[in-house]
C-alpha cells in the first residue's frame, strides 16, 4: 500500500506541476512580464514547487532528513541520471554561460549549503533567508546578462498568453490542490517504506523520492534529446540545481528551521552532491572541449549507479 502512495503523490506532483506551470505562464503574460523574464524566474519557481512542497511537508511532518535529502538527491539526479541520460542519447553542446556564470553559481551555493548544515547541523531561519537573497542576486545578473545577449527562452509556450483569467484560476487551483495531496502522499507512503524496509528516511528520499521528482525532467530531456531538438541544455539543468538548494531549502528553512537528524548527510550525500557538481568542469573541458557525448554520459550515468549502490549497500 506503501508502494501505491508514493506512485500517486509522484504521479500527483507531476500533474500539479505541469497546471502550476502553464497558468503561472499565462497569469505572467496577462501582467506584460516578458518572456525571457518569466522563463528565468516564474517557470523556475514553479518548476520547483513539487520539490518544495515535498521538503516543506516533510519538514513540518517531522521528517527532516527527508526534506534536506530531496534536495541532495535531486540535484545528484539531475547531473548523474538526467545529463547522463540525456547525453548518451545524443551530445550536448555546452556554452561559455556554464563556466562563467552556472556552475560557479552553483558551486557557490553547494558549498555555502554544506557549511550551513556543518556548521551547527542545523538550516536556520538566517541561512534560510541569506539563501533566498543569493537567487535573488544570480537572478538579477542572469536576466541583465541575458538582456545584453538577447537570449530567447524556449520553454515558454506563446499560446498560453491567449488563455482567459477564468482558466488560469482553475489551472491554479487544479495544480495547488494536486501538489498539496502530492506531497502528503508520496512523504507518508516513503516514511512506511523506509519503517517497512528497516532503513533511514534519508535513502529512501535520496533515492526513491529524488528520483522521483526527477521525472518529469528526465522525461522532457529524453524525448527532446531523441527529437533532435535543443530543448535541454546544461545551463538548464545547472539552474535548476541552484533553485533547488536556494528557493526550496531556503524558503522550508524560513518556515522551519531544519535540523540535519541522520550522520549521513553531512558524511556521505552532501559530498557525493559536490562530487557530481564539481566533475562536470573537467568533463566539459576534456576532449572534445565543450562536448558532452556519449562516454561522457555513460560516465555520468554509471556513477550514479555506484552512487545508488553505496547508498543502500551500507544500509543492510
Amino acid at each position: 500500500m506503501s508502494f501505491f502512495y508514493v506512485i500517486i503523490g509522484l504521479t500527483l506532483l507531476v500533474v500539479g506541476g505541469e497546471f502550476l506551470v502553464r497558468s503561472s505562464i499565462g497569469l505572467s503574460f496577462k501582467l506584460n512580464i516578458s518572456k525571457m523574464v518569466i522563463g528565468m524566474t516564474v517557470v523556475s519557481f514553479a518548476t520547483s514547487a513539487p520539490e518544495l512542497l515535498v521538503s516543506l511537508q516533510a519538514a513540518l511532518d517531522g521528517s527532516p532528513a527527508i526534506a534536506i535529502n530531496n534536495v541532495i538527491g535531486s540535484n545528484i539526479a539531475n547531473i548523474g541520471l538526467v545529463l547522463g541520460i540525456t547525453a548518451i542519447i545524443g551530445p550536448i553542446a555546452v556554452s561559455k554561460d556554464f563556466y562563467k556564470l552556472n556552475w560557479p553559481v552553483m558551486m557557490i551555493f553547494s558549498v555555502v549549503l554544506y557549511y550551513f548544515l556543518y556548521n551547527d547541523s542545523l538550516l536556520t531561519r538566517l541561512e534560510g533567508a541569506i539563501l533566498l537573497i543569493g537567487l535573488i542576486a544570480f537572478l538579477f545578473v542572469l536576466i541583465r546578462n541575458a538582456r545584453k545577449e538577447d537570449v530567447s527562452v524556449e520553454d515558454v509556450d506563446d499560446a498560453l498568453a491567449e488563455i482567459g483569467y477564468g482558466k488560469i484560476i482553475i489551472w491554479l487551483s487544479i495544480g495547488a490542490v494536486a501538489l498539496y495531496f502530492g506531497s502528503e502522499f508520496l512523504v507518508n507512503g516513503a516514511k512506511d517504506i523506509a519503517q517497512s524496509m528497516g532503513v533511514s528516511e534519508g535513502v529512501i528520499s535520496i533515492t526513491m523520492i529524488a528520483i522521483g521528482t526527477s521525472v518529469p525532467e528526465l522525461a522532457a530531456s529524453v524525448i527532446a534529446a531523441i527529437k533532435g531538438e535543443k530543448a535541454i541544455s546544461l545551463g538548464n539543468l545547472i539552474g535548476s540545481n541552484v533553485f533547488n538548494i536556494a528557493s526550496v531549502l531556503g524558503i522550508t528553512a524560513l518556515i522551519k528551521e531544519i535540523p540535519v537528524t541522520e550522520a549521513q548527510i553531512l558524511s556521505r550525500d552532501v559530498f557525493w552532491m559536490l562530487g557530481f557538481s564539481g566533475i562536470l568542469i573537467p568533463l566539459v573541458f576534456l576532449p572534445k572541449k565543450y562536448i558532452l557525448n556519449r562516454f561522457k554520459g555513460a560516465f555520468l550515468f554509471l556513477g550514479y549507479g555506484v552512487f545508488i549502490y553505496i547508498v543502500f549497500k551500507t544500509t543492510v
